[in-house]
Parts: C-alpha cells; structure tokens; sequence
C-alpha cells in the first residue's frame, strides 16, 4: 500500500532539486525565488483538503475509497513531469509548477489517509515509517538523475541556447514515468476495507453538494482535536524550515560554496548537480532512519523521537554556513535526513491515534494547511528578509531554517500523544 509513494516523490524529489535551478537558468532573480514557488503551498491549501474530504466520502466496489484519486492523480502528474522541462519562458515555467504540484497533491493526500484507513494504531508508526522508506528510495533516486545521466551517460549538463540542460529534460522524463508505473501498481495490488455502512454514505452524498463540500473543508481548521492543534504548530515550524532548504539551497551552493551565480557557467551547474546528489543522501538516510524511528518510539515516545530528529536536522541545516568542501555538506545531510524521516511519518502516527476513521482523509487534508500555510509565510518574507538585512546571500536562508527547525523540535514538548493501542 506504500509503494506508490515512490513514485510520487520522484515528482516531489525532481521538483525540489530542480525548480530554483529551472527558474534561475530562465532568469528569475534571488529574492524572485520565493514568490515564484508560491505554486506549491498553494495547491497544497487548495487541493489536498478537498481531495480529503470527498475521498472521505467516495466508494466504489472495485476501486474502492483513495484509489480513484491515486490514479486521477498520477496521469495528470506524468503529463506535467514531461512539459515542466520543456518551458522555454520563465512564465511557462511557474504555470507547470502549478499544475505539477497540484496533480501530485491529488495523488499524496489520500495516500496519508490509507495507511490510516488499513491499520490500527499500534501499526500505524510502522506503517507510515514504511511510506518514508518509499518517499526516501523514491527521492535518493530522483534527486540524483541529473548528476546520473551526466556523469554515467554523457548528457550535456549545460544548454547551449541557455535553457533548460538535457540532463535535467531527461531525468523529468524519466520521473513521469516512474510515478505514473508506482501509483498504478498500488492501484491494482490493492484492496480497500468498505465503509461501515455504504447506505449511510450514499445518503451523504446525496445531501451534500460540492459548495458545501468545500466550505466544510476549510471549516475543518476550526474543528481540531487538542493533539492537532499542539501538532499543527511544530509542522508549521518544520515546514518553514524545509521550504527555506528547498528554495535556497541550489542557490546557496553554487554562490557560498561553488563562487559563482553564472547560471550559465559549468561551475554553477556542476554545483546545481550536487545539490541533486546532497538531496539525494538525505533521503536515503531518511530510507534508512525510517526504520529505525519505531524503534526509539519504543524506548522513548513518538513525540520525543520526533524532538531529537527535528534537533538533528536544525543542526544540519545551520552548520552549512560553516562549510567551504562541497563533500561536507554531506554530513550537514545526514542531520536534515534523519529530520526529514521524522516528518514524514511521527506527526502522521501521533495524528492518526486520535481521529475518527469516517473523517481520516478530511482531516489529514486540514492538518495539510499546516504544511502549506509556513510554506507560503516563507515565500512572502523570506526574500524581504535576505533583501534588505542579509546583502541577498542565500546561505543565510538555510540558517533561518535552521532555527525554524530548532523551534520546532522544542514545540514538541507541548504535544499530548496517545499512544495506546486501539482497534
């Protein structure tokens, strides 16, 4: 049930990596980067609470309740994986970012709710350390296409008309691929649990429409359990941290590392192509940390398993202001991969414990504004703060996340988990 999530982080993992240096190549500036990927919380708030809610509310007795939307997702996704490289403007490239994220959020949000939807609480820790697992082979891979198919296959790393380089074409080409085969093998392997009473929800259905649907969406925020709330604030936190690393560090490389902001230039593209290979070893240590995390969840809790990580991946992030080795930025990522591991799948297990299972999906849907609200406070203040108090150097972008990311694991403290076992 966790393998599609391989799949969706190749579009996640080559979205991540390569946006900032897609939008830098077509000429957006610095303190530009921010609002340009406003596309990605955006979506999320739009998308993932809808999604949430009607899948709640769907039921087919072959596909079931969160399949149809993995699959709607997924072809919608792999069409927007092979036209993002081909933009020739900078336009067209903010234009596919929407539609990018917006298909994988289709695809992602009920993928939460399903692990919810299938296993009791004492395996849901587990189960969503499985998905992170996935989300990290998936990413591992994706991250390092472009170094790949440079490096191992001779695919010019630079454009000569100044676009987009064929090694980042192809490797989006090959991501479409590999989502849209990942999705789909959990769409035909599966199968789902039927709701308690199929009459009563055709009965809902039938009295809600879609206006109604959406407004109970966005209702929903107000309607938290305590657990959500407390929750809500150390993902606000983490996810500012994250969105800070996602949007900078391409930047922060080539120019605090690599001395050069020629977009156009070997060195700043052989410095882009790092970036793909450090968010690569993030993600396999967070492949690997995954199963460890159960494991200290035992010993410890959920949520101070969760401080000590998030602790970790602060430290990570600050002390890339301290290297000058481009290969020791892969030990800055081993503390953002064990962070990373964490989020992926703590909040979710310590959420999941205290939510009704007929509103599963619309809940994880809600606590998703929790993901995208941080990431779009970033995007306005992020690029004014390095404007007008930092001189525009990047790097320092990744040190703020870093104290996000500390606050956050602090915030953990105030969280109220329940962590007994349930049917």
């Amino acid at each position: 049930m966790s393998f599609g999530f391989l799949g969706i982080q190749f579009g996640f993992a080559l979205q991540n990596a390569n946006v900032s240096r897609i939008f830098e190549t077509l000429g957006a500036s610095k303190d530009e980067l921010p609002i340009l990927w406003l596309a990605a919380p955006v979506t999320g708030l739009l998308v993932q609470p809808i999604i949430g809610y009607y899948s709640d509310r769907t039921w087919h007795p072959k596909w079931g309740r969160r399949r149809p939307f993995f699959a709607i997702g997924a072809i919608l996704a792999t069409i927007a994986l092979f036209l993002m490289p081909n933009s020739t403007a900078l336009w067209m490239a903010v234009i596919m970012l929407w539609l990018m994220d917006a298909s994988i959020n289709i695809s992602m949000e009920p993928f939460r709710a399903f692990v919810g939807d299938m296993l009791p609480n004492e395996q849901r820790t587990s189960g969503f350390a499985m998905q992170s697992f996935f989300i990290g082979v998936g990413a591992i891979i994706a991250s390092a296409l472009p170094y790949v198919f440079t490096n191992w296959f001779g695919v010019s790393n630079v454009a000569n008309d100044g676009g987009i380089p064929d090694s980042v074409r192809w490797s989006f080409y090959l991501g479409g691929i590999a989502y849209f085969v990942a999705v789909m093998w959990t769409v035909f392997n599966t199968e789902e649990y039927p709701p308690d009473d199929i009459e009563k929800l055709k009965a809902e259905n039938a009295e809600q429409g879609i206006w109604d649907g959406l407004i109970e969406s966005f209702k929903g925020i107000f309607k938290m359990p305590k657990t959500m709330v407390q929750l809500s604030f150390v993902q606000f936190f983490s996810w500012f941290a994250l969105f800070a690393m996602w949007i900078y560090t391409t930047s922060a490389v080539t120019s605090h590392i690599y001395g050069t902001e020629d977009t156009t230039s070997a060195a700043y593209n052989e410095g882009a192509d790092w970036v793909g290979i450090c968010f690569a070893i993030y993600n396999g240590i967070a492949a690997l940390v995954a199963f460890l995390l159960p494991v200290i969840a035992r010993y410890t809790s959920r949520r101070i398993t969760h401080l000590l990580a998030l602790a970790s991946g602060a430290l990570g992030l600050i002390s890339i202001y301290f290297i000058t080795d481009p290969a020791m930025l892969l030990v800055s990522m081993l503390g953002v991969g064990i962070a990373w591991a964490s989020i992926l799948s703590m909040p979710y297990a310590m959420l999941s414990s205290i939510l009704p299972a007929d509103k599963m999906g619309y809940y994880m849907g809600v606590f998703n504004f929790f993901i995208v609200i941080p990431q779009i406070v970033a995007a306005g203040i992020l690029g004014f703060i390095l404007k007008n108090f930092f001189d525009n150097v990047s790097v320092f972008a990744l040190v703020i996340g870093g104290v996000a990311m500390l606050i956050a694991a602090a915030l953990c403290l105030i969280v109220e988990d329940n962590e007994e076992s349930t049917d």
